[in-house]
């Protein structure tokens, strides 16, 4: 298994971290198989998303925003879990000749929502 530390920058943003999550498949050796990717935290979230339009980005944290709304929850961040509960906390994917499948357009994101923060996301690929 395999730990990678992501710093997020801003209370909510959505960080693109494909290019790390393959690099992590390439220095397993795993030429076929499968990858899990968890990320250890109640604030933030994993998702495959669209990787070609920014702005797409920011219309998510818009979206969970309108679902969570500022309000007085009981608990002091309760807004931050609740948005991360409509996301994953890990994502399983196929890694097919060393190369992690992923439609054209998509990505693997890490989704925080109680930042800046070091975020911990948990790396195992398992195959042949």
């Amino acid at each position: 298994m395999k730990k990678i530390i992501i710093n997020t920058k801003y209370k909510s943003e959505v960080i693109d971290i494909t290019k790390l999550i393959k690099e992590e498949v390439i220095k397993s050796g795993i030429k076929e198989g499968i990858i899990n990717i968890f990320c250890a935290h109640s604030t933030a979230g994993l998702v495959v998303f669209e990787n070609s339009d920014a702005s797409l980005k920011r219309d998510l944290l818009g979206m969970l925003e309108e679902i969570v709304p500022n309000k007085n929850y009981v608990h002091s961040n309760a807004k931050a879990h609740l948005k991360a509960s409509f996301l994953k906390s890990d994502i399983t994917l196929i890694v097919d000749n060393a190369n992690i499948v992923l439609g054209k357009w998509q990505g693997i994101y890490l989704v925080e929502f109680e930042g800046p923060r070091e975020r911990k996301i948990y790396i195992k690929v398992v195959g042949d």
